[in-house]
């Protein structure tokens, strides 16, 4: 079993640096009266970045994304710098804004309804000096199978360069691949595009619901199996509420989670697991540990309503 770090700063006497990668959007969700709803900011990678910050508050956060010079933009990088997230590197767009979803709710399951066509995210690979800058000031660099499925074919092969790049130059790249089908023109393009991504990286962390909805798994060990062929070192396939499979450091093991009493809202459930499990990524733990302190961060965030969730000290 090892306990060494798997992260460490590349830059000398300096905390851990995280970059993550993607699109925040306007949030509405489901207010307490009946067909009221309420305004907040929330996207896969930015919830991920949002408790990465909250859980190790040390650690210098990064959000990179494209954003319009509108009242809503502006409310969102308030949004963000309030949480402590340096949006230093976040490219402004004349002439787009940002993208918004509607949350439907019913006995803890979401589901979305999307108004994104203008989103400036989409255009947030175009410049790839900014994007090369974002990713030189960072350790770990994140990403998902959102990121790139919201850019155009020229988008998703600059990043693919840009992660590349940043691997050569010893950073370290983590991936979630996030299958929506709905925002891909077929199943088969989403499902290639993500293993060209996955060779890319260093960490995956897949859901194995989705991939064996759309890859055909028919195990858990048979996602982690894929992954690991593609070259990643580290793989932690999440199950839902059934055991997580890890492969690392040649090792592989399952973890049993904690049993959630109560699922309030199954919203940014993976995506806090993610955070929990970068978080620990610098300091010496077991492979086991991280995967049960991700596991117990993500049981609070579905024990209550939103997508953001303040969280009580474990």
């Amino acid at each position: 079993m090892t306990s060494t770090p798997i992260l460490s700063p590349t830059a000398p006497s300096t905390a851990l640096r995280f970059l993550s990668i993607g699109e925040c959007m306007v949030e509405m969700a489901p207010g307490d009266a009946p067909g009221a709803f309420q305004m907040g900011f929330a996207g896969d990678t930015f919830n991920t970045a949002w408790y990465m910050r909250a859980l190790r508050p040390d650690i210098a956060t990064q959000y990179f994304t494209k954003v319009g010079t509108d009242a809503v933009s502006d409310a969102m990088l308030k949004k963000m710098t309030d949480a402590g997230i340096d949006v230093s590197h976040v490219v402004p767009s004349k002439t787009r804004t940002v993208g918004l979803y509607m949350i439907s709710l019913d006995q803890g399951e979401r589901s979305f309804s999307y108004w994104r066509s203008q989103s400036a995210a989409r255009q947030l690979a175009d410049d790839t000096q900014a994007l090369a800058q974002a990713m030189g000031a960072a350790d770990l660099i994140y990403l998902s199978g959102i990121t790139i499925a919201i850019l155009d074919p020229a988008g998703r092969d600059a990043l693919l360069d840009a992660i590349q790049s940043a691997r050569r130059h010893g950073k370290t790249v983590a991936f979630d691949s996030n299958l929506r089908p709905r925002l891909w023109a077929n199943e088969k393009q989403m499902t290639l595009t993500v293993m060209r991504f996955a060779q890319a990286c260093d960490i995956v962390l897949p859901s194995f619901d989705d991939e064996a909805a759309y890859f055909g798994d028919a195990t858990i060990q048979d996602t982690l199996d894929r992954y690991r062929t593609a070259g990643a070192t580290t793989v932690v396939v999440k199950n839902g509420a059934g055991q997580v499979l890890y492969w690392h450091a040649g090792q592989s093991s399952t973890v049993t989670p904690p049993p959630v009493p109560h699922i309030v809202d199954t919203t940014s459930a993976g995506d806090s697991f993610n955070a929990g499990f970068f978080a620990g990524l610098d300091r010496e733990m077991p492979m086991e540990d991280r995967i049960l302190a991700a596991s117990r961060v993500a049981a609070q965030v579905i024990g209550a309503k939103g997508a953001l969730v303040e969280l009580k000290e474990s």
